[in-house]
C-alpha cells in the first residue's frame, strides 16, 4: 500500500510518499510544490493542483492524507489555506482514492509521542522512522512524510470510522 501525505499551503505544499509492508515502512519520495507568490490565488491553486496530480499519477497512492487547516488567530490565513487543502482533496478524490484528515497536534502526537511538539522534533522522528536518502530537504516534505506516517499509524482506527458509519 502506497500512502501520501500533504502538507498544504498557498506558498509551498509539502508531499511525502511512503510504501507500507505489513507493519513496516519505508518513504518513497517526497518534495515541494512551490508557487509564485505574485501570482494571483487562482493560479497558484492551479500549480498546486497540477503538481500534486502530476505527483498522484506518478506514485499512484491507495490513500491521500491532508493536514487540516490550524485556524490559530488569523481567520483569513485558514480561509486562504482551506483552498489549498481543498485542491489537494480534489486531486485525490479525482482519482478516486481515500483521502483522510488530520490536524496538527493528532500527526505531531502520532509521530512523536507529543502533540504539542516543535517542528524540529517532528523532523527528527521522520528521520529516525523513515531514514529519507538525500541532502537537505524542506519542512513542508518533512511535515507531508509526518502526515503519511500518522495516517499509517491510525489505518486501522479510520477503516473501524468507516466501517461504523455505513
Amino acid at each position: 500500500m502506497v500512502i501520501m501525505g500533504i502538507d498544504p499551503g498557498t506558498a509551498v505544499t509539502g508531499y511525502g510518499v511512503i510504501r507500507v509492508s505489513g507493519n513496516s515502512v519505508a518513504w518513497v519520495g517526497y518534495g515541494v510544490i512551490v508557487t509564485d507568490t505574485a501570482e494571483p490565488l487562482s493560479q497558484r491553486l492551479l500549480t498546486i493542483y497540477g503538481g500534486l496530480s502530476e505527483k498522484m499519477n506518478e506514485y499512484s497512492p491507495d490513500r491521500v492524507a491532508v493536514e487540516e487547516a490550524f485556524y490559530g488567530k488569523n481567520v483569513h490565513t485558514a480561509l486562504v489555506l482551506g483552498h489549498a487543502r481543498g485542491v489537494a482533496m480534489l486531486a485525490a478524490a479525482q482519482r478516486e482514492r481515500g483521502v483522510f484528515e488530520y490536524s496538527p497536534r493528532e500527526i505531531k502526537k502520532s509521530v512523536t509521542g507529543n502533540g504539542n511538539a516543535s517542528k524540529e522534533q517532528v523532523e527528527y522522528m521522520v528521520k529516525t522512522l523513515l531514514r529519507p536518502n538525500g541532502g537537505k530537504m524542506r519542512q513542508d516534505a518533512y511535515d507531508a512524510l509526518a502526515v503519511a506516517m500518522c495516517d499509517f499509524y491510525n489505518m486501522g482506527r479510520t477503516a473501524l470510522i468507516r466501517q461504523k458509519d455505513k
